[in-house]
């Protein structure tokens, strides 16, 4: 068991398991949106640019220019998660009431003096609104399990961000045999 911890959080698998878990975030997205027609909100799509980043910079990391500094980037990545999960738990309270969306989520309130400023501010409401929920299970949200998904994710890879720099910087310091 203990050499299965240590490969988790071996620096080349961290930087691929979190490439594939933002990639499976990412897809569960794109597969409510696009095959069960769940359409997002803005808060929803604000929530996959976190995961394009990872994926970016974990590819980076992979690369033989990264590899150096695959410790850091995976605490950059673990940075970008832990955003994700403000995001989604911001989400979260918007859905549940806790708090009001932005105007972004919601549009304007009812401010129009005439006809056209009426038209306007309809044709300005979005879709899709953030305090929606488009889909639950167990009565938790999409933007609920991201949540959790995006924290745990932000947990791992600081970890074996922590450890690969740490790894790193013994190896230099330590005398050559």
């Amino acid at each position: 068991m203990d050499a299965f911890l240590e490969a988790l959080l071996e620096a080349r698998g961290a930087l691929a398991l979190a490439i594939l878990a933002s990639v499976t975030a990412l897809a569960a997205a794109l597969i409510g949106q696009y095959g069960f027609d769940l359409q997002p909100c803005v808060l929803c799509v604000y929530q996959r640019w976190p995961y394009v980043l990872v994926i970016a910079l974990c590819l980076g990391g992979l690369s033989p220019l990264g590899r150096s500094r695959a410790g850091w980037i995976l605490l950059l990545s673990a940075l970008a998660l832990a955003t994700d999960t403000g995001i989604a738990g911001y989400h979260v309270g918007v859905e549940q009431h806790w708090w009001a969306g932005s105007e972004g989520c919601v549009g304007k309130g009812g401010t129009a003096q005439t006809l056209a400023e009426l038209r306007a501010q309809i044709m300005a409401t979005p879709v899709t609104r953030c305090d929606d929920v488009a889909f639950s299970l167990f009565g938790v949200s999409m933007a609920g399990y991201n949540v959790l998904f995006s924290l745990a994710l932000a947990f791992y890879t600081a970890l074996a961000g922590a450890r690969a720099i740490r790894t790193s910087r013994t190896a230099r310091t330590s005398p050559a045999p």
